[in-house]
């Protein structure tokens, strides 16, 4: 088959239908850029993390022994164990709790931290990555974690200067530089000579011993090698923990992506059946002067496969800048510097939508290679004779205006072409439909997993820390050490926890705008049956106005229940209505979870009871958070502003995940892109049927349509297909969403209270459905503009 005379006919074809090569090609752009998102994210959801893993070496279990039980002797035999493969230690380590001097001079305290001795950041396990700075090179130097305590919300730059208690009095350390350990293995570290100058008279001796294995795929693997040595942290749990962060955006993505790949393939075959349909005579010249019919096929293939090809490479480009602000929070997580889109995503994804392009514009170019010269020459423009013939006469019957009855009858002239075009505003209807009630739902899981609209303001207090010491719990702002009543003037001291009880609830009461507070404290306890700490949250109050979902069982009533996350009632086996014992400090206290509650905190393994549950198994707890609820109309901002001034401790105001803010803004890009590309499948429906129609409009307009009438005609050519494909598409996009969603939480290891779900209204149900209409008419006034402004005599010269 001789290429050139294929090239110039395609070439000709492109030229003279250069709307449809717009089309073809923004269409494709629009999918390849879902399609690689959606990749994308489902590779990096857990790709990351093992390629920083393997990358820095990360430890397989860490385990903490005591040197003083533990020989060298006994350390450097588990090293030769046939499981393990390759092994670093013992470092010495020490829990510390470090102050810094903030703002104005104030002392600000930091939770306590672990600090391990390393003489160097390399080694066969447990690769420390520098990310600025440099190491540790002698005494009174720290490298700091880029993340040392999640809990705290502090910046640290080189240069800093911690102090905390130590063997001989208070020791200085200098922030030299700052580091990540991709198994989390220490919050900082410090020269080994260092260590016992930081170890608190009193403290028991510790020190870490990390392993690789050879066989660390799985828990049970797991187990097995941790049987032969000892230890207490496998990265399997941090693995899980922060794949979690990435995983659950996947599934909304993917929607995405399934609804471009049909679009695309709808979109490309409508636009090759219209060339091939309004070329019949052009295809019956190129046979009658030697065309065979292979040429003819690769000819009308080759039209869609160029703009194709120039749309996929571009939504290659568009979608890595879609992924990059997700992958980027992701990056920050892993601390391995930068996570891109793979290669093999940029390469497949576009390979994968030239092939379904390819089917899908040779289906209609074979039907135009099986006409003889004859049959295509005959055939002509027009559709079959009685093709619409009864649906004008119904309509005509209606008080409607004539151009009205004209245009809602002709989709019934070209019916295979109107599928195809309900079809495509049908997906760009039902993407707007689910993207609409997907982005209130995420606004209300932002909200229900921040508590931002329940309770704006938190109040976080000092709490008591190894030894006595006073520290304060992070979480979005620092707390500053105040005199207490009685303090010397040179030297300041954080009061007792009955003073600041006192302190703090004495300026919420006094405070106008406050209506509801309560007092909150975190701890961790352990579970029987689980071989995990829990996060426990213990309330001293009413705090059922707290803003906790639901999503069964009622909220705790009384002393000894509890509510419980998702993740808690997957990893013990437990319902609602069991019975588990929580344990803390050798006391055993019986409680009963009567509630699954929404909150993803420790990957759902969760437990929030009354205060005095907690008290049994911790008699001595003392709250850590005050968390306050405001009358309607006072201001935030400045109810923080005013309660700082009577409560000298760290005013917060709740915040919200960004990465919601990301996503949403992801939400709205995909979906406005896709209601493009569907409007664009309209837009190229209306100049085929216009240039199809051309003689007609000249008949028209020769009779006294006038160009408005014109522009009424040919919208409503398609305005019949946007209202039905608005309201089919309305229940399709509900489905959608009530479908992706459940799975979106599963992937984060939770449940859904059924208010989530509950987003659409009577009202909004009825706008939405009008979205397949001005998609449609969008779509629709382009062309309906260039066909009102044709030439009476230049439409009739067409036949």
């Amino acid at each position: 088959m001789r290429l050139g005379p294929v090239t110039r006919a395609a070439a000709g074809g492109l030229t003279r239908r250069r709307v449809q090569t717009i089309v073809i090609g923004l269409v494709l752009l629009v999918s390849t850029s879902a399609c690689v998102l959606a990749l994308a994210l489902v590779a990096d959801s857990s790709t990351p993390f093992d390629h920083a893993f393997a990358t820095q070496r990360g430890a397989h279990v860490i385990a903490v022994v005591n040197p003083a039980r533990a020989t060298a002797a006994d350390l450097a035999a588990t090293r030769r164990l046939p499981e393990v493969t390759a092994a670093a230690g013992p470092f010495a380590e020490v829990t510390v709790t470090p102050k810094f001097t903030g703002p104005g001079g104030a002392q600000v305290g930091m939770s306590p931290m672990l600090v391990a001795g390393r003489a160097s950041p390399g080694g066969p396990v447990d690769d420390v990555t520098l990310q600025s700075g440099h190491w540790v090179a002698g005494p009174g130097q720290l490298v700091l974690a880029s993340d040392p305590s999640p809990g705290d919300n502090v910046s640290m730059p080189l240069g800093t200067r911690l102090t905390m208690p130590g063997a001989a009095g208070n020791v200085t350390l200098t922030v030299v530089g700052i580091a990540d350990s991709v198994d989390s293995s220490a919050a900082g570290w410090v020269l080994p000579s260092e260590i016992a100058k930081l170890r608190v008279p009193g403290t028991p001796l510790a020190a870490q011993m990390q392993y690789r294995f050879r066989d660390a795929g799985n828990a049970a693997a797991v187990r097995t090698d941790v049987a032969a040595v000892t230890g207490t942290q496998s990265y399997l749990a941090i693995r899980a923990q922060e794949k979690s962060n990435i995983a659950p955006w996947v599934p909304f993505v993917v929607a995405f992506a399934v609804l471009g790949l049909a679009l695309s393939a709808l979109i490309v075959a409508n636009v090759v059946s219209g060339a091939v349909v309004a070329g019949y005579w052009r295809i019956g010249v190129l046979k009658s002067i030697g065309f065979s019919p292979g040429q003819v096929v690769a000819a009308y293939t080759g039209q869609a496969m160029v703009p194709a090809v120039a749309g996929c490479v571009a939504g290659v480009a568009l979608g890595n800048l879609l992924a990059a602000p997700v992958l980027r929070q992701t990056a920050n997580v892993y601390g391995v510097g930068a996570l891109h889109v793979p290669t093999w995503v940029d390469l497949a994804v576009p390979l994968a939508m030239c092939c379904l392009t390819a089917i899908s514009a040779l289906l209609p170019a074979l039907r135009a290679g099986r006409f003889s010269a004859v049959q295509a020459i005959a055939a002509g423009r027009a559709p079959r004779t009685g093709h619409g013939y009864a649906a004008h006469r119904v309509l005509g019957r209606l008080a409607l205006p004539r151009p009205v009855t004209i245009g809602l009858a002709a989709p019934f002239a070209r019916p295979a072409r109107t599928v195809i075009t309900l079809t495509a505003v049908l997906l760009g209807a039902t993407a707007v439909t689910f993207a609409v009630g997907l982005s209130s739902s995420l606004n209300r899981v932002a909200n229900g997993l921040s508590h931002a609209s329940a309770e704006p303001v938190q109040v976080l207090v000092p709490t008591a820390g190894p030894g006595g010491a006073r520290i304060v719990k992070g979480g979005g702002g620092h707390v500053k050490a105040s005199p207490a009543p009685g303090g010397s003037s040179g030297q300041a001291r954080l009061p007792t926890p009955a003073e600041m009880e006192r302190t703090v609830t004495a300026a919420l009461r006094a405070q106008p705008g406050t209506l509801h507070y309560v007092a909150q404290a975190d701890q961790t306890v352990g579970v029987a049956g689980l071989s995990q700490q829990v996060a426990l949250t213990a309330f001293r109050g009413d705090a059922t106005w707290t803003g906790y979902g639901m999503i069964s069982g009622h909220w705790y009533t009384g002393p000894g229940q509890a509510v419980v996350g998702t993740g808690f009632l997957n990893d013990t086996g437990k319902s609602v209505g069991d019975t588990v014992t929580i344990f803390s400090g050798g006391r055993l206290v019986p409680v009963k979870i009567v509630g699954q509650v929404f909150d993803t905190d420790n990957n759902g393994v969760v437990m929030i009871t009354d205060w005095q549950t907690l008290t049994r198994a911790d008699p001595g707890a003392t709250p850590d958070q005050y968390d306050v609820g405001l009358r309607p109309g006072v201001s935030a901002t400045s109810y923080v502003r005013a309660l700082h001034l009577r409560a000298p401790y760290g005013v917060n105001l709740t915040g919200r995940g960004s990465d919601f803010a990301i996503v949403i803004g992801l939400i709205g890009t995909l979906t406005l892109l896709l209601a493009i590309a569907a409007g664009l499948g309209v837009l190229n429906t209306v100049v085929l049927q216009t240039r199809e129609r051309v003689h007609d409009l000249g008949v028209f307009k020769a009779i006294g349509m006038t160009p408005r009438q014109a522009i009424t005609m040919v919208v409503c050519w398609v305005a019949g297909i946007g209202l039905l494909a608005g309201l089919i598409a309305v229940p399709a996009g509900i489905m959608l969403h009530h479908y992706v969603l459940p799975v979106m939480a599963a992937a984060a290891n939770t449940g859904l209270p059924a208010s989530i779900l509950r987003v659409y209204g009577g009202g909004q149900i009825a706008v939405l459905a009008l979205a397949g209409l001005v998609i449609a008419v969008a779509g629709a006034l382009l062309p309906a503009s260039w066909a009102a402004g044709t030439r009476t005599a230049t439409a009739l010269r067409a036949e």
